[in-house]
């Protein structure tokens, strides 16, 4: 997401709200990122998909927990001819 989108979102909250919070399945540019923590303005939280899918599985939210395993390969050596 671009910073201009993020500036807009800011200037769409002023007055309104003292934080905003932008949620995305995609990721924030760099300059978006600092224009979220910008000096004298109010401050946006940014979630990309990393960050809320790490959210999602915090929460267990939508997903069910399952074991999974890895074939130890140094276990069957000895079985190989």
């Amino acid at each position: 997401m671009p910073p201009a989108q993020v500036r807009d979102f800011r200037g769409a909250m002023q007055g309104r709200a003292d934080k905003g919070i932008v949620l995305t399945t995609g990721t924030f540019t760099a300059e978006a990122r600092r224009e979220a923590v910008r000096d004298g303005a109010p401050p946006i939280e940014l979630v990309d998909g990393e960050k809320l899918l790490d959210m999602f599985e915090k929460l267990e939210l939508g997903l069910k927990p399952r074991a999974a395993f890895d074939i130890d390969e140094t276990f069957f050596e000895g079985f190989r001819k």
